[in-house]
């Protein structure tokens, strides 16, 4: 498949970027794309708005699996590229247009030219939430259809062209939203003693939240806690009744992700007492550590070192997050970076990835998915 047939693919998924578990246009796109091709090889069976892949092999004896998410952001787009999102309010701001494409264009080969083994291409919803890949993982499908080792890829805006980056071990950190609803009395401004006022419960809380990482957590482990949201009140002069605080945790291990919350629920109980309101909290969105499997990961640093041209960097751990921790929890496998060069980062409205990236990604997974899915061990 050559690069301008996949560019072309990148710019109209481009545009129509849909949230999660919304994705009906992405996934007719998609649908429609996939029985175009030779269906010899091909089954496919729709979850939600994802879609499974199988190719099937010439004599297998094991299943290996590719996953690419496809949901956009709930960002408005500021390239003012001529193939810009045409949905309002959502762009492909995170790179998923890319993962899609390169999905796409590895079924196109392998549908021609089939290995010995069995693949299996996921398109998962949901990624950016509220999480497709663990549903994804207990579907009836994915049981039938489990692979024996699966991979995925992200987009790297800071790495060049023509660069991956990967390890072995923890790439992406354990990951949770969170919400905080404080419910006390509200009143006139002039009569604050008859009141409960929950924007000075939030101020303090949102203090008191900031010791933990501090003060709770090993400082040979890593943790953030940050709230990047307030709302609360109504207008100046009338005391609140209510206050919201929304916010993220993101931690290296398990343990310090339970640590954290254990102590978010602890604070929380105090400003209850202390500000006589009550207090809910809503975890929201969750998602496991990508942890790569040491011989898979290995296995693939060597064949891109010592079999193809393209450069390779050893990652350090991130602190983002991704659902296809999941997977990887279940299944051995492993995720890397793919440089595509962007002076904006990720989940940024002005992202303009490279779009030579993508025939790099597909020319290197089809080279490596060749040489695993035909080779005996």
């Amino acid at each position: 498949m050559n690069q301008d047939a996949l560019i072309t693919i990148r710019r109209d998924l481009h545009k129509i970027p849909e949230l999660g578990f919304q994705e009906y246009k992405t996934q007719q796109y998609l649908l429609s794309y996939l029985q175009s091709l030779p269906q010899d090889h091909l089954e496919m069976k729709t979850w939600e708005t994802g879609i499974f892949v199988k190719v099937r092999g010439k004599k297998p004896t094991k299943m290996i699996g590719y996953r690419a998410d496809i949901d956009g952001l709930p960002i408005e787009e500021e390239t003012d590229l001529p193939f810009s999102s045409i949905h309002e309010g959502n762009m492909h701001a995170c790179g998923h247009d890319f993962h899609m494409t390169i999905a796409l264009g590895l079924v196109t080969h392998f549908a021609k030219h089939p290995v010995d083994d069995d693949l299996l291409f996921i398109f998962q919803p949901a990624e950016e939430g509220p999480g497709g890949a663990e549903p994804m993982l207990q579907s009836d499908i994915m049981r039938e259809w489990k692979p024996d080792l699966i991979m995925a890829l992200h987009i790297a805006p800071e790495l060049p062209v023509g660069t991956i980056s990967t390890k072995t071990g923890l790439l992406f950190a354990n990951t949770s939203e969170l919400f905080i609803d404080l419910k006390g009395k509200g009143g006139h401004a002039a009569f604050p003693h008859h009141t409960n006022d929950m924007v000075v419960a939030a101020s303090m809380l949102v203090t008191q939240l900031q010791s933990i990482v501090a003060r709770n957590v090993d400082p040979l482990d890593s943790a953030v806690v940050t709230i990047g949201k307030i709302t609360g009140g109504t207008v100046q002069n009338i005391i609140a009744e209510k206050a919201r605080l929304e916010g993220t945790i993101r931690t290296r291990s398990v343990e310090s992700m339970q640590k954290v919350k254990e102590r978010i629920e602890a604070l929380v109980k105090g400003i209850e007492v202390g500000y006589q309101c009550e207090a809910t909290i809503d975890y929201g969105a969750m998602y496991h550590q990508v942890y790569n499997d040491e011989k898979e990961t290995e296995t693939f640093i060597t064949f891109v070192n010592e079999q193809t041209d393209v450069q390779l960097a050893l990652a350090n751990e991130a602190m983002t997050g991704e659902d296809f921790g999941y997977m990887v929890k279940e299944i051995p496998g492993f995720m890397f970076w793919l440089g595509v060069q962007s002076p904006y980062g990720l989940h940024h409205a002005k992202l303009n990835p490279d779009e030579r990236a993508i025939a790099v990604a597909v020319n290197l997974l089809t080279q490596y998915i060749n040489w695993r899915g035909n080779h005996s061990e």
